[in-house]
């Protein structure tokens, strides 16, 4: 089938060919057009067979034509090269609209979109036949036989029945009656799910999750554009999807740990590239979401458009004028990031500003798709609680999948139960087994219910145990992801604090923690933790002062703000100032200063710094005098730092002067009492 593609599905933005191309170019893009779509034939499709067949067909025809054309050799006349131009527009919307009816993971939509594509595909037709029948055949150096197919073709063309197949209006109508049951909380008959996916041909539980991640694609799309209607339908086959990838399949043929599957090939790629191919001209930063402008080059899609936001319509690298600012994601570039960084163990971080928006998955989106989640969250929680121990494996897997990115999922989960036997499965023995239940919980852990059930069923004790001896890593760092969520409740913070291994284990993770990701989880977790003051001596007497300078100073930048935003919290207290300032982090934190593109870790510096200075007095400001560029640095953050950076950096620049003045006129310089050093939150 043809790979997935950047381009909407259903879309055709077809290229006009240029006034000025040469006739021999035009002629050969007409023959791989015809070419790719003569060889259409030979494919499978789930829907639309018959007139995608019979397309490919007329167009094989055709391509003998133009073939012939090209070797013929004679020159084309101007009325010929304009209607072989408007040809050229057919041929291009004709072979996406059959790129989509034969795109992985979008079989059930195309089938539910059958009375467009089948208009579309009658328009395409007709509007090639147009161009064919003005075309002056006279005028063209071909064998007359050559001539009579295309004067065969056009006939056919205007006058072929372009309609929808009986076999997909049937297979359209089980599917409504199917969405009907589900509605009115009517179980599905097994025999009619399992007709619908053999007629669409979905026979493996990885080719029905790809249908579930095109159509949750879709929704996103439909929901940034506001169409309440498109949403619907799509939530609705989300729903059946979802019901049939559980219930209907006995084996998981995919990889259960989500990563992308790098190929040898790929490795090999990989192993020739390193972080500076990934960078944005413009930013200089790690490439988030790359997209491709006018010009072909690539760039970070937050850094253009604030580019272009600017007013700027010309190409940042080569100052090439743009004929629009239209977007395209670049995918390869972007599978590339993500293997690289997964291949080096580093932590992609999307800015704040990225965050994905789930807010309009609070409500289910269709009546259909409310009772097909419910009734799938009952089947799960019984496998759960009393299948196999693959039963279990399995359920787990699919709440974790279920509950990723759905605000709805989660509350029907949580309400039927999952809690609990999740919970149970955490001490499972199967590496894979409690993996998924820890990955699971997690995704419960963030709806607020959740939140207290796992806390008020002792779920706390189970966490910790996978965060210090779980299976995998992979459910280690789930674990303190987890807890961090825990955390953001008050009570449950302290209460998690007084465990007398959970602060030790966050910590040792983020000294000897072999992944990126693994380290970020608990350096959040800890950060959650350290809300509650009374946690923040347990940190010290871990080491996390240590263990976050060391993180620091291994120059993973995706992590500093993290360490940061902890240190500063540390630095809060008295004897978090002085475990910093023992640990001689004063350089390597005014280094961080000056190099910093972060206003946020700027900040954060300057806080640890002002502490470090109130608690320690002269033995902190001594070491910051004698720093190079520290007060010119300070005094850039007055004019172009955060608001609360800016106070901070003038309490600072304040502090230092008067102690300054103090050790000139030969007057000591004891540690400020907090009473009466200037605190700024």
């Amino acid at each position: 089938m043809t790979p997935k593609s950047d381009r909407r599905i259903l879309t055709f933005q077809a290229v006009v060919p240029c006034s000025g191309v040469s006739p021999i170019a035009l002629l050969n893009s007409l023959i791989a057009l015809a070419r790719t779509i003569a060889g259409f034939r030979s494919k499978t499709f789930g829907s639309h067979q018959r007139n995608i067949r019979e397309a490919a067909r007329q167009i094989a025809i055709l391509l003998i034509f133009l073939e012939e054309i090209r070797d013929c050799g004679s020159p084309l006349s101007d009325s010929t090269i304009l209607c072989f131009s408007e040809l050229h527009i057919a041929l291009q919307k004709i072979q996406y609209l059959l790129q989509d009816c034969g795109r992985e993971g979008a079989r059930l939509w195309i089938l539910m979109q059958s009375d467009r594509v089948t208009n579309e595909l009658r328009i395409l037709i007709r509007t090639a036949a147009t161009a064919l029948e003005i075309l002056p055949l006279a005028s063209i150096d071909v064998d007359e036989d050559v001539r009579e197919l295309v004067e065969l073709v056009t006939k056919q063309a205007q006058k072929v029945k372009v309609e929808i197949d009986p076999a997909d209006e049937r297979a359209v109508r089980h599917v409504v009656d199917v969405l009907g049951q589900f509605e009115k909380g009517i179980s599905p008959d097994q025999s009619n799910l399992k007709w619908v996916l053999d007629n669409l041909e979905i026979r493996s539980w990885s080719e029905c999750n790809q249908e579930i991640r095109f159509l949750e694609e879709e929704m996103e799309l439909e929901n940034s554009k506001g169409t309440e209607r498109g949403i619907s339908l799509l939530s609705s086959l989300v729903g059946l999807m979802s019901y049939c990838r559980a219930t209907i399949f006995d084996a998981l043929d995919c990889r259960s740990n989500e990563q992308p599957d790098c190929r040898c090939e790929d490795r090999e790629m990989i192993s020739c590239l390193n972080l500076e191919d990934f960078r944005c001209p413009i930013s200089l930063e790690l490439m988030i979401d790359p997209v491709i402008i006018a010009s072909g080059h690539t760039y970070d899609r937050s850094s253009i458009v604030k580019w272009f936001k600017a007013g700027n319509l010309i190409c940042p690298k080569t100052g090439e004028k743009l004929l629009h600012t239209k977007l395209i994601p670049n995918s390869i570039i972007h599978k590339l990031i993500q293997k690289f960084c997964n291949d080096k163990g580093i932590s992609i971080v999307k800015p704040s500003n990225h965050t994905r928006d789930l807010g309009w998955t609070v409500l289910p989106g269709s009546p259909a798709a409310a009772e097909a989640i419910r009734m799938l969250a009952v089947f799960l929680v019984e496998r759960l609680a009393a299948g196999t121990e693959e039963e279990k494996n399995r359920a787990a897997y699919e709440v974790r999948l279920l509950s990723k990115s759905n605000i709805y999922n989660r509350e029907c989960l949580v309400e039927a139960g999952a809690v609990c036997p999740l919970l149970d499965l955490l001490s499972s023995i199967w590496p894979l087994a409690q993996e998924n239940a820890i990955a699971a919980l997690l995704n419960l852990s963030k709806y607020s219910k959740g939140k207290t059930i796992i806390f008020e069923n002792g779920g706390v004790g189970p966490i910790l145990d996978v965060l210090t001896t779980g299976l995998k890593m992979e459910a280690r760092q789930n674990a303190a992801a987890a807890l961090f969520y825990l955390s953001s409740v008050n009570e449950y913070r302290e209460a998690i604090g007084q465990i007398p291994v959970a602060i030790p284990a966050l910590v040792d993770l983020i000294r000897s923690g072999p992944t990126a990701r693994g380290k970020k989880n608990a350096v959040v977790a800890l950060f959650g933790l350290l809300l509650f003051p009374g946690n923040h001596r347990r940190a010290l007497a871990a080491g996390a002062v240590q263990a976050l300078i060391d993180l620091l100073t291994s120059e993973r930048s995706d992590l500093v703000n993290d360490c940061l935003a902890v240190l500063a919290t540390l630095a809060e207290k008295p004897e978090g100032a002085t475990a910093i300032h023992r640990a001689a982090a004063i350089p390597l934190l005014v280094s961080i200063l000056r190099s910093s593109s972060s206003q946020l870790g700027k900040e954060y510096i300057v806080s640890v710094l002002l502490s470090l200075c109130i608690t320690c007095g002269a033995e902190a400001v001594s070491i910051l005098q004698k720093t190079p560029s520290i007060v010119q640095t300070l005094y850039s953050l007055l004019t172009d730092g955060t608001s609360r950076a800016m106070k901070k950096a003038n309490s600072l620049l304040r502090l230092l002067h008067n102690l300054h003045d103090l050790s000139s006129m030969g007057m000591s310089t004891p540690a400020i009492p907090q009473d009466q050093a200037v605190h700024v939150q």
